[in-house]
C-alpha cells in the first residue's frame, strides 16, 4: 500500500486500495459526463510531468492554475506539477487584472494554464509586465492559444518517466507544496506557502471525523478548488476512494445535484441560507394542510437538538415530520444527499438545526489557509456534534486561547510562512503557535466556538465592546436581509449598512400588493421596505444587550459581490472597502 507523506501519493494510494475507481473525476463537457478513472488519472498526471521536465521545468519552479469551474483537468496539472518538484499557484479568477499580474510576479510563475477565454482575455492584458511567464496554456479550446492537451500529447513517450520518478522520490513531505494568495480584507495578498506535511497531515488528521463509507460514496464538487478548503477536500475523497463529481457552475448546481445525486457536498453558509430560502418560498406557496404541515415541520425543526436530548414525543414527531415534509426535501438536492460539510464563514445555528432535522446534517469546521485549513470539525457520530460550535479540535493539532480570547493553533498543519514576507510571518507565528486572529471559547466538553474576529471587533465611544459578525450573523436570519455590515466604531451607537434581498423583497411586496417601484433604487428609498426592515431589526435586537442593538441604518441599492469589490472569493466582507464605498451613508448616520 502506497504510504501518503506527499500530495501526489494520493491518487496512487486510492489505485492500491480501491483498484481503479471509474469515476475518480468527472467533469461535464458538450452536456455529456466525462469519466476518468484513477488509472487514466495517474496516467495523464505522468504524461503532463514527463512533457513539464521536456520543457525544462526544474525544482521549485512556480506554474500557474486559473480556472473558473472545477474540473479534471485541474487535478491532472496539480499531480503532474508537484510530481516534478515544482509547485503550483492557484489563483481565484475573480480576482482583478492588478492582482493577477502582481501574484504572477510575485510568485515567478513560468507558466499559466487557464479555463477559459475570459481568463485568458485577462491574463493576456497583464502579460508583458510579467516577464518571467514563459508560456499561457488554455484548458479549453481556444484559437490562438496554446492548449493543454499539447502537454499529454509532448509527454506520449515515456523514455524519460524515471526521471519523473527520481523527481518525485527527492520530493520531501517538508517541502513547499503550493503558495496560495489569500485575497485578504485590506491590502495586497498574501502568499501563504504550504507544504507537502501540512496539507497531507490535515487530510489524514481529519479523515476520522468525516463518515464516508469508503469506495461507495459521491461527490459533487463545486467550491473553487483554488481556495485550500476545497483542495483539501479533493485529497481527503481521494483518500477515501469518493467518485468525484465537478459542478458545472454556481448557478447551475440545482440541475447538477439532481443529475449526479450525490450523497456528499462541501458548501459555505451563503448558499445554505439561500437553499433554505427557496424551500421557505416554496413553503409559503402552499396552501390549506399542506402549508399548515409545511411550517409545523419547519418549527419543529428549528426547536432540533442531536442524540434525542428532546425526548421521546419531539423524536416521534420528528420521525412523521421527516416522512411527510423533509423527505420531499432531501428529494430536491437529488435524493441520496446525507452529509454537507460547512466551512469559510459562520453558520447560522438555525440552519444546523433545521437541516439536521431533514436528515442531511451539516457538519461545520473551522480553520485558515494558513493552517491548511482545518482546525477543528464537528462529527455526527459518537456526540461529536453540537449545535452553535465548529467541533472539537482534530488529531495532532493544539489549539490555546490566548489572554484576549485569540484562538492560538500550533501542529503540522501550520503553514510554513508567507512568501517573501518574513516579517509578516514573524508576526503571526510565536513559539510555533499561529495567532488565527478570531477570537473564541472552549464549552465545557471541549467544543470550539468562535464569537469573532479580534481586528474587527470595536468599541463605541461609551466603551463597549462590540462583535459585529456576531450581529451580522443574527440579522441575516431575516429574509429581508441578503447583506449586512455592523458599524460604529469609536462612535456612541452600533448601526449597520444593508443590501437588502431584493428578489424576496419584491415577492413581498406582490403578495401584499404594494408599489414598491422597480430599480433597487427605488426598492431602498421606499418608506414600507424601510418600515418593514426597522420591524425585522427591531425584533432581530431582542437578542442583544442594549449597548449592541441597531439604532440605525441605511440600505444600500448595489448588489454585494466579488465584482462589485464587497466581498472577498470566499465571501467575506471587505470591510475598509465597503465603509468607503458608502462613506457618505456612514455621515448620514452619525452627523
Amino acid at each position: 500500500m502506497t504510504s501518503i507523506t506527499r500530495l501526489f501519493d494520493f491518487p496512487y494510494y486510492q489505485q492500491d486500495k480501491y483498484t481503479s475507481i471509474p469515476d475518480a473525476l468527472t467533469t461535464k463537457q458538450n452536456g455529456v459526463w466525462i469519466k476518468t478513472s484513477t488509472q487514466e488519472y495517474i496516467a495523464k498526471a505522468n504524461a503532463v510531468s514527463r512533457a513539464l521536465l521536456k520543457m525544462n521545468v526544474q525544482k521549485n519552479d512556480k506554474i500557474a492554475i486559473i480556472s473558473t469551474n472545477n474540473r479534471t483537468e485541474w487535478n491532472i496539472m496539480d499531480i503532474g506539477v508537484l510530481q516534478t518538484g515544482a509547485q503550483t499557484v492557484p489563483i481565484y479568477p475573480t480576482i482583478s487584472e492588478d492582482d493577477y499580474e502582481y501574484i504572477l510576479n510575485h510568485s515567478g510563475a513560468i507558466y499559466c494554464f487557464v479555463s477559459d477565454a475570459e481568463v485568458l482575455r485577462k491574463v493576456n492584458l497583464i502579460k508583458n509586465k510579467v516577464p518571467k511567464l514563459k508560456e499561457v496554456y488554455s484548458f479549453n479550446e481556444i484559437e490562438g492559444c496554446k492548449n493543454w492537451n499539447e502537454l499529454l500529447i509532448f509527454g506520449v513517450d515515456t523514455s524519460n518517466q524515471q526521471e519523473v520518478e527520481d523527481r518525485k522520490n527527492n520530493v520531501k513531505t517538508e517541502d513547499l507544496a503550493t503558495i496560495i494568495y489569500t485575497s485578504g480584507t485590506t491590502g495586497r495578498p498574501k502568499g501563504v506557502m504550504l507544504s507537502h506535511k501540512n496539507i497531507v497531515s490535515n487530510v489524514l488528521d481529519s479523515a476520522s471525523r468525516i463518515p464516508f463509507e469508503a469506495g461507495k460514496t459521491r461527490a459533487l464538487s463545486f467550491l473553487p478548488i483554488c481556495h485550500i478548503f476545497e483542495r483539501m477536500i479533493l485529497y481527503l475523497y481521494q483518500y477515501y476512494g469518493v467518485s468525484v463529481y465537478f459542478g458545472e457552475s454556481i448557478d447551475k448546481i440545482s440541475d447538477n445535484i439532481k443529475e449526479v445525486r450525490p450523497t456528499v457536498i462541501t458548501a459555505v453558509p451563503r448558499l445554505l441560507e439561500k437553499v433554505y430560502d427557496k424551500i421557505y418560498a416554496k413553503g409559503t406557496e402552499l396552501t390549506g394542510i399542506k402549508k399548515k404541515l409545511f411550517f409545523w415541520a419547519v418549527d419543529l425543526g428549528l426547536n432540533y437538538e442531536p442524540y434525542g436530548k428532546n425526548g421521546f414525543w419531539y423524536e416521534f414527531q420528528l420521525k412523521i415530520a421527516r416522512k411527510l415534509i423533509f423527505s420531499k426535501w432531501k428529494e430536491g438536492l437529488g435524493g441520496n444527499l446525507d452529509l454537507m460539510v460547512s466551512g469559510s464563514a459562520a453558520l447560522q445555528p438555525r440552519l444546523a438545526r433545521i437541516f439536521a432535522a431533514a436528515e442531511i446534517p451539516v457538519m461545520e469546521g473551522y480553520g485558515l489557509t494558513e493552517t491548511s485549513p482545518v482546525i477543528s470539525v464537528n462529527d455526527i457520530r459518537n456526540g461529536g456534534f453540537r449545535v452553535g460550535t465548529v467541533g472539537r479540535v482534530i488529531d495532532n493539532v493544539e489549539v490555546i486561547i490566548a489572554e484576549d480570547g485569540e484562538i492560538m493553533c500550533k501542529g503540522p498543519n501550520v503553514m510554513m510562512g508567507y512568501y517573501k514576507d518574513e516579517k509578516m510571518t514573524n508576526e503571526v507565528i510565536t513559539d510555533g503557535f499561529f495567532h488565527t486572529g478570531d477570537i473564541g471559547i472552549f464549552d465545557e466538553d471541549g467544543f470550539l466556538k468562535i464569537t469573532d474576529r479580534k481586528k474587527e471587533m470595536f468599541k463605541t465611544s461609551g466603551g463597549k465592546y462590540i462583535a459585529p459578525q456576531l450581529i451580522e450573523n443574527t440579522m441575516k436570519q431575516s429574509r429581508f436581509i441578503e447583506q449586512i455590515m455592523v458599524i460604529g466604531d469609536g462612535q456612541k451607537m452600533p448601526a449597520a449598512f444593508i443590501q437588502p434581498s431584493f428578489d424576496f423583497i419584491k415577492e413581498w411586496a406582490i403578495i401584499h400588493k404594494i408599489d414598491i417601484g422597480k430599480s433597487n433604487s427605488e426598492i431602498v428609498s421606499n418608506e414600507k421596505v424601510i418600515s418593514r426592515i426597522q420591524e425585522e431589526i427591531e425584533s432581530l435586537n431582542e437578542k442583544f444587550g442594549n449597548w449592541e442593538k441597531i439604532k440605525r441604518f441605511e440600505l444600500t441599492p448595489d448588489i454585494w459581490s466579488i465584482e462589485g469589490g464587497q466581498l472577498t472569493p470566499t465571501l467575506k466582507l471587505k470591510r475598509k472597502i465597503v465603509m468607503e464605498k458608502y462613506i457618505d451613508l456612514f455621515h448620514k448616520i452619525y452627523n
